[in-house]
């Protein structure tokens, strides 16, 4: 399973200038859903926005790991299949589908605890209605750590394929092309053509690039709890997928190392202790717990 300890190297060459944020006066993207928002979930930046520039967890950490003009992520990284499937677990579980299972009088650890289906109403998003099915149907329940496995076809049990949910970033880019982010282009690479999905709105990237930078920047609160439990699973899962370097290469050097100091400081949270604290999203710190056992 991919590690979220700190990688020394990024996905790209940091620029010693800051960035040009294109978009100041917007107010940053979030997620669309298709119920009451509970106080919890509630995306104070959500406000002002149009539906169609709201995007999913995974949504963002694609945008993240997408190269602007090329349009596709790096075929070095091999650890963004993975972290969309965290992402997917962590996005029903806000939506209030997911719980893990009560831990009992023995404490069972977050990695010992099975997900379970608390709600199976439909989300409206294609690839989280698919994952929350498999959930649902399979009995015995099984693990986050399991979950993110089987929904990315890790396994040598031929009897579990079925589970891995295929082409995943070509379907959350279409999602983005729908919504106006991306666009669709072919590309031939010597022996084969590829479809490709350069960036089209950069307002859009960039507003979800200042809203990772301004969270361990100027709007850092110290305390993990005090964070919107939206931006704190995007930080974790960006840094899972080999990601996050991307929203953090714009900055100056100071900033940056800053940043990053800040972000160790979260990776070197305990997630079992921080599960148990109050209105801490367990399903949310057990993915956590997943990517840095």
């Amino acid at each position: 399973m991919t590690s979220l300890t700190l990688r020394g190297s990024g996905l790209v060459q940091r620029r010693t200038e800051a960035s040009r944020n294109a978009a100041d006066k917007d107010r940053p993207a979030g997620q669309e859903d298709h119920e009451p928002r509970r106080g919890d979930e509630q995306d104070d930046d959500d406000t002002g926005d149009s539906k169609e520039t709201r995007l999913t967890l995974m949504e963002e950490v694609l945008l993240l790991g997408l190269k602007d003009r090329e349009g596709y992520t790096s075929f070095w990284n091999d650890c963004i299949s993975s972290g969309l499937r965290g992402c997917m677990l962590i996005e029903l579980a806000l939506r209030g589908r997911l719980q893990l299972e009560a831990c009992g009088m023995r404490r069972k650890g977050l990695l010992a605890r099975k997900v379970i289906c608390k709600s199976d109403a439909p989300t409206g998003d294609v690839l989280l209605d698919e994952a929350l099915k498999h959930i649902k149907d399979t009995q015995p329940p099984e693990t986050v750590q399991s979950w993110i496995e089987l929904l990315s076809g890790e396994t040598w049990n031929p009897l579990k394929l079925h589970y891995q949910l295929r082409n995943v970033r070509e379907r959350l880019a279409k999602n983005l092309v729908e919504k106006g982010v991306l666009t669709t282009e072919k590309q031939n690479f010597l022996l084969f053509d590829m479809t490709t999905h350069p960036l089209t709105n950069n307002n859009i990237k960039q507003r979800l690039i200042k809203k990772v930078q301004e969270a361990v920047l100027d709007k850092w609160v110290n305390d993990p709890h005090r964070m919107d439990k939206r931006l704190l699973a995007l930080i974790f899962l960006a840094h899972s997928s080999d990601v996050l370097e991307n929203a953090f290469a714009p900055l100056l050097d100071d900033q940056y190392d800053l940043a990053m100091k800040r972000v160790r400081q979260l990776l070197e949270l305990e997630p079992e202790g921080e599960s148990m604290k109050t209105n801490a999203n367990e399903l949310l710190w057990a993915v956590v717990a997943a990517f840095t056992k």
